[in-house]
This record gives structure tokens, C-alpha cells and sequence, in this order.
């Protein structure tokens, strides 16, 4: 089912201003909630709030087939002999206003290829947000690399752009801010520090398809971007990925990176091996997926935008309920995921666990986000390892541990975080108001609630 919308860009612009930190809607009627349904939650024998049906995912019709079909019967199915992924390159670096997009085998192996190209290794240490997927951690640590975590900005759940500097050493190789949910950090101050230190910025756009800050796309914004497509991304095609870069030079390099042997030389294939490297390589499949899926996405990221920015005018006015905020420059989020913060003292003290399970029973799945990585056994056990040991010495390594507490993001993965996934967004604007009188009719019979899960 494709999700169409008249509301055009220019239009959504001008009802869309930078109020503040971030953006507000403009001239949209307002919903009162309790104006249709005072009856008792779901979980406590009452009628669901949710009426409607979340949108299944992902989208799709003839198109894919169709694309799917068409690389079945040219019997081209991997890039090296296809021309269909070099046609979604073409297509995708034009869509995000950048010089050079790279296909790969998934947003992992985007941040994989970026790391090969700068020369990532031991001894080099890669400052990353604490508040992430662990893929992002994981592709320093697969280059005996250091991870330097920094603390989580409350207020946005983003990476907390103010304390960077802090983290910064002599041995920093890159910042690698993760635009989480979709939305985009500070840009402006990665972009401060950045000019003023000279260590390059990588954006984790991973879930940010068509997000903008200051109305350039994100991935833009420093030496490189990666992009994921894995099933549940707004742009997706199973799994996948894609390396943008406006530096000639460095896409010469990430893609030498990914494809085993060294690009741009004039010599025979046998010759061009050499370079360090890995087969990263997406395949034409994957590619034509990916163009049928892009001639929607458009309209589905308006309808995002325009049902999280509806949302928030709701929940805001809930006390206990504070939607992520966006940072000053934001022109558009990709709302991936809608974040927002969950405060039980204004609900009785009714748990986060309780008041998700609530939700569910009113039919709205939530999830409570990512936990505290830089606790995680997994995580910890680096301290120990016997590589890094060897690499760095117990005694830096026990440093390392010591340097990685956040207790703003201990606070917000420990009782606060709640998120909606991206899909919920494609509903209607009752849907969203549902939502909201889903969670207003929890908060009034909290105390009941309490009780009886």
C-alpha cells in the first residue's frame, strides 16, 4: 500500500518553522484530547484507544517484482557485471545532493569501508555516542581501535555534541556522530569541532534517509556518510548499504576497500590486488530493489514528518511525556524512529515496563530503545581482551573503562527512553491522535494500572 500525500515541499516548509531548538507546527488545528473517548484503558477491560492498523512493512507492489525480474532474466545478478547498481549509485548520490555514493552489503559494512579507507587501526582511538547500535562500536573494536564513548544529551537522546571536546586526544582518527531515530545531532558543532581540530567528521546516517540539516541532507555534512537498507529502514532492500562522500579521492578508496582490488589504475585485473580490503559488494538484486523502493520514499517521509510534528503538538501537552527535541538547524527529520521520554512520576510511578505493557494492550507497540552499551558485558570485556592488552596495556585499557561512564544516558536507558518505530508514522492523522488519547487515558488511571501488572 503506497501512503500518498498532497502536501508538497514548499508547502510543508511554510507551515513548518524553527521555533526555539527545533521545529513546530504551524497553523494546524489542534487536538483535544478526551474530546472523544474518556473510557477506561484496554489493560484494565476497557475498549482499545487504537482503532487503526499499523501500516505493514515494507511497502511494496508490481515495482519491485518487476525490478526483481528483470536482473532474474539478464542473468547479471552481482555488480561486477551489472549495471543496475551503478545506476542506483548515480541515482541515490543525486537524491542526497552528494558527489559519490558507494553501494554495499549493508550499513555495517558502509561504516567498515569508511574505517578501511581511513587507515583505522590499533592505537587509534574513534569518538562514537554511548546512546547507539552496536554495529557502530563494533566496527572500531574490528580495527583494534579504541571507542571513546560520549554521554547522551537528554533532551534529544542524541549524542551530546558539548561534551566531544572533552573526549578528544592526540590519538583521535574520527568523530562518528549517529543520527539517531533519523534525526540529525548538533551539526553545528561537529562542524566547529571539526574545522578547529582538523579530526574528520563520519556521520552514522544509517537510519536517516533524506533527513536535512540547514537544508542539505545529512551525509554531507563531513569526510563521509553510511546509509543502511537493512529490512526495517525507511529506504530498504532486505539488507544493504551505501558509503556518500563528496571527496573523489576517499570514494576511490572506500570503494578499493570493498571490492578487493585497487580502483582507478590502468592496469589488467590480476594486477589491481594489493590494497587492503574486503568483499563488501552489494549485488544487483539488492540495487534494483532499492530504485523501486526510492520512488516512493519521497511522499513517505512527508507523511512521517507531518504525523511526528501533529504527534508532538499532543503528547507535549501530557505532562510526563517529552518528545525528543530537535537541535537549531534541523530542516527535516527521516523519523525512523519517534522518540520520546517517558517520566513515571507523573504517572504514579507506574513503571516503564508497566506503561509499555499498557500500550500494548491499547494495540501501540513501544519499545524502551537501546540499553547502556558501555555497561554491557560484551562491551566491558574489552578491558580484558587479550588483543587490546597486548595493543594498549592493562593500564591504558583500565583507563579506558574508567573514561566510559554517562550518567545522563544511564538515565535515560534506565527508566526513561520510549520509542515508536517508523511505521506507526505512516498512518493517518486520527491514528495519531488515537496515540495520543492512548497515552492520556494510561496516565489517568496510572494508579489502577500499577495494581493490577
Amino acid at each position: 500500500m503506497i501512503m500518498d500525500s498532497k502536501l508538497k515541499r514548499r508547502d510543508f516548509l511554510h507551515r513548518v518553522g524553527m521555533v526555539g531548538s527545533g521545529i513546530a507546527l504551524s497553523g494546524i488545528p489542534k487536538f483535544s484530547l478526551g474530546s472523544w473517548h474518556d473510557g477506561k484503558p484496554a489493560v484494565l477491560g476497557g475498549q482499545k484507544a487504537y482503532t487503526g492498523s499499523v501500516i505493514s512493512w515494507p511497502i511494496y507492489d508490481n515495482r519491485e517484482g518487476q525490478a526483481l525480474q528483470s536482473v532474474l532474466n539478464s542473468s547479471q545478478w552481482g555488480r561486477l557485471t551489472g549495471s543496475v547498481t551503478a545506476q542506483f549509485e548515480r541515482e541515490y548520490a543525486e537524491l542526497l545532493g552528494v558527489g559519490h555514493a558507494l553501494g554495499v552489503s549493508s550499513g555495517t559494512s558502509a561504516l567498515t569501508a569508511i574505517m578501511g579507507a581511513l587507515d583505522v587501526g590499533p592505537g587509534d582511538e574513534v569518538i562514537i555516542p554511548v546512546y547507539t547500535f552496536i554495529a557502530t562500536y563494533n566496527v572500531v573494536v574490528l580495527n583494534h581501535a579504541l571507542p571513546i564513548f560520549v554521554d547522551t544529551d537528554l533532551e534529544s537522546s542524541q549524542i551530546d555534541a558539548t561534551k566531544v571536546d572533552a573526549a578528544i586526544t592526540g590519538n583521535t582518527r574520527a568523530m562518528m556522530p549517529v543520527h539517531l531515530g533519523g534525526t540529525p545531532v548538533d551539526l553545528d558543532k561537529f562542524a566547529e569541532i571539526s574545522q578547529r581540530t582538523g579530526i574528520p567528521i563520519v556521520e552514522d546516517a544509517c537510519q536517516a534517509h533524506m533527513a536535512e540539516f540547514r537544508g542539505k541532507k545529512v551525509g554531507n555534512h563531513g569526510l563521509a556518510g553510511a546509509f543502511s537498507f537493512q529490512s526495517s529502514k525507511n529506504l530498504n532492500c532486505g539488507e544493504g548499504g551505501a558509503v556518500v562522500t563528496n571527496d573523489a579521492n576517499f570514494f576511490r578508496a572506500c570503494t578499493s576497500f570493498h571490492h578487493q582490488v585497487q580502483e582507478g589504475i590502468d592496469k589488467s585485473y590480476r594486477d589491481r590486488v594489493g590494497t587492503r580490503s574486503t568483499n563488501l559488494r552489494i549485488t544487483e538484486f539488492q540495487s534494483s530493489l532499492l530504485l523501486a523502493q526510492m520512488t516512493r520514499l519521497e511522499d513517505q517521509v512527508r507523511r512521517r514528518q507531518e504525523n511526528a510534528l501533529y504527534l508532538d503538538s499532543m503528547l507535549k501537552d501530557i505532562p510526563g511525556i517529552v518528545p525528543a527535541k530537535l537541535y537549531e538547524g534541523t530542516t527535516r527529520s527521516a523519523y525512523h524512529i519517534y522518540m520520546f521520554r517517558y517520566l513515571k512520576e507523573h504517572f504514579d510511578g507506574l513503571s516503564r515496563d508497566q506503561f509499555i505493557k499498557a500500550l500494548a494492550a491499547e494495540g501501540l507497540a513501544c519499545s524502551p530503545g537501546y540499553g547502556p552499551m558501555n555497561k554491557s558485558e560484551y562491551v566491558q570485556a574489552l578491558a580484558t581482551n587479550k588483543h587490546y592488552l597486548k595493543i594498549y596495556g592493562k593500564r591504558r585499557m583500565k583507563q579506558w573503562l574508567e573514561r566510559n561512564e554517562c550518567p545522563q544516558n544511564d538515565i535515560l536507558t534506565g527508566e526513561q527512553a520510549a520509542w515508536f518505530m517508523q511505521n506507526m508514522l505512516l498512518g493517518t492523522r486520527r491514528d495519531m491522535e488515537q496515540i495520543a488519547e492512548a497515552v492520556k487515558r494510561i496516565q489517568q488511571y496510572a494508579s489502577e494500572i500499577k495494581k493490577a501488572i
